[in-house]
């Protein structure tokens, strides 16, 4: 699918970056260039430290912020598909710095849709995350209108072989920022601070987003908001697997947090079809019969939502160890 293909990443040195740039490598050895967008020189030094130009020839670093739309078009040049995962993510700091989260999140996914139509780009992959779905935080909000920025940009593509989609999930297991290296450290000290005992979570590891990406940039028609069936998790349940007896002290939810993440709404039910492993949420007006056809899919019933507190899959204390030893650290052990 992407050999003989020049793929450009965005954000590229972030966990998802890094890990989408193992597997392409080791799938597609005969892909043409893989473009390391980023704008930290030193992530890009280290990141080339394990991938570099010399023993993985297709591999380029090309230093730029997505806000720079003059630099970005320059690197999409001779560029084929385009997975954009750059944003500013941490919740906090956006309801601190809403204005420089507006200029990455909605101004930067403006930027790679233009380099996309001004070149001879032909599918462009947006990462999105499950805060976009009824946003009650500043980050959440800028993620919702960058997926419609992208979706809506299938409108204005003309007669172009350019395909636009988006890909949502939940959070990624062992990702910077993440609760459970967040755990992992705090555990040394025999206490654990959790924002609430009942607070749920999706779970999805960065193999499985890679996957998903890949099969958005090989099947998608374009207009798609593709969501993946995954289990939940209780943040009691991380902790206890992390440090089973280390103390928990309720420290309350942090503004902008949820209790319950969703990824789709009752609102979204209406345009959105099931195909097996994932849902599709379809832009409104479209011919949903044309998707429905094409993926042998099927319309959700008329008032179903999909949230982590009322999923039907769990993960457990014991199956969350064994998930962290898998995706996370091979040698990981729980703190007694």
């Amino acid at each position: 699918m992407l050999n003989g293909k020049s793929v450009l990443i965005t954000g590229g040195t972030g966990s998802f970056g890094k890990k989408f740039t193992e597997i392409i490598l080791r799938k597609y050895p005969k892909v043409r260039k893989l473009i390391i967008y980023s704008r930290d020189e030193l992530k890009q030094f280290e990141m080339a430290q394990v991938f570099s130009e010399e023993k993985y020839p297709a591999m380029r670093y090309f230093l730029g912020d997505v806000r720079d739309n003059a630099r970005f078009k320059r690197a999409c040049e001779d560029v084929d598909v385009i997975i954009h995962a750059a944003a500013l993510k941490q919740v906090p700091a956006a309801e601190y710095n809403p204005d420089e989260f507006v200029k990455t999140n909605i101004g930067g996914a403006q930027n790679v849709i233009d380099g996309a139509l001004s070149t001879d780009v032909n599918v462009v992959v947006a990462l999105s995350t499950d805060k976009a779905a009824a946003p009650i935080n500043l980050y959440g909000a800028t993620k919702l209108v960058s997926d419609k920025l992208f979706i809506a940009a299938n409108n204005i593509k003309g007669t172009r072989d350019l395909r636009f989609s988006v890909v949502r999930y939940g959070n990624v297991m062992g990702s910077r920022g993440s609760v459970i290296p967040f755990f992992r450290n705090k555990a040394k000290e025999g206490v654990l601070p959790i924002t609430h005992r009942e607070m749920t979570r999706f779970n999805i590891s960065l193999e499985e987003g890679v996957e998903m990406v890949l099969w958005a940039i090989e099947n998608a028609l374009g207009g798609e908001l593709f969501v993946p069936k995954i289990p939940s998790y209780r943040i009691e349940t991380v902790a206890k697997a992390i440090a089973p007896n280390a103390k928990l002290i309720d420290v309350g939810i942090r503004p902008g947090e949820k209790l319950h993440e969703e990824m789709i709404t009752v609102s979204d039910a209406m345009n959105t079809i099931d195909i097996g492993k994932y849902y599709v949420i379809l832009p409104s007006g479209v011919d949903k019969e044309k998707y429905i056809k094409y993926y042998n899919a099927k319309k959700v019933p008329e008032n179903f939502n999909y949230n982590s507190g009322e999923n039907s899959e769990w993960v457990t204390a014991e199956e969350m160890r064994e998930l962290i030893v898998k995706y996370v650290d091979p040698d990981f052990k729980p703190v007694e």
